[in-house]
């Protein structure tokens, strides 16, 4: 099962290589990563992405919180978080078929970041699943290149779930 993991360190050196290397050494490969500063200086948030069981993410958990710097360290329960990635791609595009692949991209929250002679460059932001259909989307167009951040997410400021349905209503 896949389990999205935040965790908050002090920006010291060291302080992600000694995370990712505990999951390296117990065989677990990491699906994503991202991090980044939080609203304290000093402060950053590693969001990770594995695939493990229930058992094994709780005692990773438990490792993590025993390393140095790490001040926190949360799971982020799908319908209890809101989580978001980032999509850039660059897309084939001949003049007279971009208006319908802007629109398309608008339509789903994306933006208009770059135009060439031969192509677009497009932001999305929105859900794993989201970006995945986008990314379909894009195909017969002829996608050039695509980059995406990995998750991040934070709990719900309500604190309730979500079933996955309401979701898409509401993010």
């Amino acid at each position: 099962m896949k389990h999205t993991l935040s965790v908050v360190v002090e920006d010291r050196p060291g302080a992600l290589t000694r995370i990712t290397t505990m999951f390296a050494r117990r065989g677990f490969n990491i699906e994503s990563l991202a991090v980044g500063p939080t609203e304290r200086p000093g402060v950053s948030c590693i969001t990770l992405r594995v695939d493990c069981t229930q058992h094994s993410l709780e005692q990773i958990e438990k490792q993590i919180h025993k390393l140095v710097n790490v001040l926190r360290v949360t799971e982020l329960v799908a319908g209890e978080a809101v989580e978001r990635e980032l999509l850039v791609a660059r897309v084939s595009a001949q003049p007279e078929r971009r208006a319908e692949l802007v629109t398309t991209a608008e339509a789903l929250g994306g933006r208009l970041l770059d135009v060439g002679p031969d192509g677009v460059v497009l932001e999305l932001t929105g859900t794993p699943e989201e970006l995945d259909a986008f990314h379909e989307l894009c195909h017969p167009y002829g996608v050039v290149d695509l980059v995406r951040t990995g998750r991040i997410g934070v709990p719900r400021a309500s604190g309730k779930r979500r079933s996955p349905r309401r979701l898409a209503a509401i993010n």
